[in-house]
């Protein structure tokens, strides 16, 4: 227990996503994840442009040599170097499905020993793959967790790529929601820092989202983080939460879980202090 709690003080006071001080802890998040095994409504990964900061965008994949050289590279710098605190997988698929997340984590865990390792996941593969996250000391783990209903979960999931089935429609939400909370409850037990982050889409996901906060509340997830939704894809007809009812979900949240405010849904290549700079070229 006494580890497990040195762990979490870490990860809270350390890490910018996590209540840690944004003015002075930085991450790095290596673009080494492609695959996805999920199609969201939401999300279009197709167009980059360098100045937007949005999930799922990167412009260039890295193999896992050429992350760690990236690491090292920003490492290095003067002004950078010293911030960096964390370096965070977050796709610009679905880490999981992707043999790179392991062994990228591998590499930097060996060379840089003191970072904080974090990873963003939608937790399709996370119960069956939790023990290896464990054993590679991972620290934080972030979960997009966007319903509690199955009927809920298909207008917002296309495609669910479960065992090399494909499934679509409340089949596919089914096993995807159910392997989310297991796999939340399973991190949370293995003493991992768990965020979890949930998309409000007006008329869609707010009944959702106090479910949502009350059953991983339940499964040991330390913080939640509820996002407003970016109009694309197969989502780009509806509009997005104004920041006024934003903070109404999140306060009426509150007293079921902690509401993280400090996210600004990053690119799966950013690099520096969150809010500072939108991509691995952008200095902050």
């Amino acid at each position: 227990m006494g580890n497990q709690s040195c762990a979490k003080d870490r990860v809270v006071h350390g890490h910018p996503c996590f209540g840690g001080n944004r003015h002075k802890n930085g991450r790095i998040h290596l673009a080494v994840a492609p695959r996805c095994n999920i199609r969201c409504g939401y999300c279009d990964r197709k167009h980059d442009c360098a100045n937007e900061s949005r999930p799922g965008v990167t412009s260039r994949l890295f193999s896992p040599r050429q992350a760690l050289e990236h690491v090292r590279t920003i490492m290095s710098d003067e002004k950078l170097g010293r911030l960096i605190k964390v370096v965070g997988i977050a796709g610009p698929g679905d880490p999981l499905a992707n043999e790179e997340t392991f062994e990228t984590f591998r590499l930097v865990k060996a060379e840089f020993p003191e970072m904080l390792l974090c990873l963003s996941t939608n937790g399709l593969m996370l119960p069956e793959r939790i023990d290896e996250l464990v054993t590679m000391d991972l620290h934080s783990l972030t979960v997009t967790i966007n319903a509690v209903d199955p009927v809920v979960g298909a207008r917002i999931y296309r495609d669910v790529i479960w065992r090399e089935v494909h499934y679509q429609g409340k089949e596919g939400a089914a096993i995807l929601l159910k392997n989310q909370f297991e796999g939340v409850r399973r991190a949370a037990e293995q003493g991992l820092v768990v965020k979890v982050n949930t998309v409000l889409i007006p008329g869609i996901t707010d009944h959702q989202i106090p479910l949502i906060a009350e059953k991983v509340s339940e499964a040991g997830a330390y913080v939640m983080n509820i996002i407003p939704l970016i109009p694309q894809a197969g989502l780009s007809h509806i509009s997005p939460p104004s920041p006024e009812y934003l903070e109404q979900v999140r306060a009426a949240n509150e007293t079921i879980i902690a509401q993280f405010r400090g996210c600004q849904q990053c690119r799966a290549d950013a690099v520096g202090l969150v809010g500072g700079g939108c991509s691995a070229s952008i200095a902050v």
